[in-house]
């Protein structure tokens, strides 16, 4: 893996369904023993950050593990495996709006959230924790005032319950438009988009490229991030998805 890009990959549910966001629980523990088998190490998010605003050389033979929403089943699933390969990783809380008592984030498009004490458990042993927002709203088809209590209530919450500064955010759905963008700016030291690449020394640190597990979701393909082939291989993806968007664009243009 080359020292002048990096991987961040996104993870959401971890589990035996065929939604985009699921991806199967042994395919996940089982590329993370090829990763670690491999050389390969987890960094932190926020340290990546650091090095692209200083312009500093990203670390060799690296990958960013992110997880988007707070899904139990990262718990259940993702965190004995971290724990068993002594890696990192940082996980994007919906947080829900404010509810006095109870100990569980609201369920989040039908499915068991991540509680407070398996979130602590968590931080204890390393994992990091950033925002995602209350309610998970498409940031730029949402007034302004929304847009801001979105953001940084979900940050003074988090950061209430774990007694850290959270410093890291993502934008749901990885939309963002120049009003989300300048709080994120203003509000967290980096916030992770949906654009799909890897992490470079021209990367905005507000706006940062990920891969998607979706393009990960077999042992076969997530094999690539082993190899050379890794850029090109995220390149070719970027052609449909780019085409799809455009149309989609054009669409709601008429």
């Amino acid at each position: 893996m080359a020292t002048a890009r990096l991987p961040i990959l996104t993870f959401h549910t971890l589990g035996d369904g065929r939604g985009v966001g699921v991806l199967d629980p042994g395919v996940f523990r089982r590329s993370m023993e090829r990763l670690r088998a491999a050389g390969h190490r987890t960094v932190g998010l926020g340290d990546v950050a650091a090095q692209v605003r200083h312009g500093l050389e990203l670390p060799p033979a690296a990958v960013v593990l992110t997880f988007d929403d707070g899904d139990r089943s990262v718990y259940e699933h993702a965190f004995p495996v971290l724990q068993a390969h002594g890696m990192t990783a940082t996980i994007f809380l919906t947080v829900g709006p404010p509810v006095a008592g109870g100990d569980r984030l609201p369920s989040f498009e039908g499915r068991p959230m991540l509680s407070w004490t398996e979130i602590r458990e968590m931080q204890r042993a390393g994992v990091t924790f950033g925002a995602h927002t209350l309610t998970h709203p498409d940031l730029t088809r949402i007034p302004e005032p929304e847009v801001e209590t979105e953001m940084r209530a979900s940050k003074a919450m988090i950061e209430d319950r774990l007694g850290t500064v959270v410093s890291c955010f993502a934008y749901p759905y990885g939309r963002y438009d120049e009003r989300s963008r300048a709080l994120a700016r203003r509000l967290f030291a980096c916030a992770c988009s949906d654009a799909l690449g890897l992490v470079g020394a021209r990367s905005d640190p507000w706006a940062l490229e990920r891969i998607d597990t979706h393009y990960l979701r077999t042992d076969r393909r997530f094999d690539v991030v082993l190899t050379r082939w890794l850029p090109l291989y995220v390149r070719l993806q970027n052609l449909p998805r780019r085409l799809r968007r455009r149309v989609a664009s054009a669409l709601e243009r008429r």
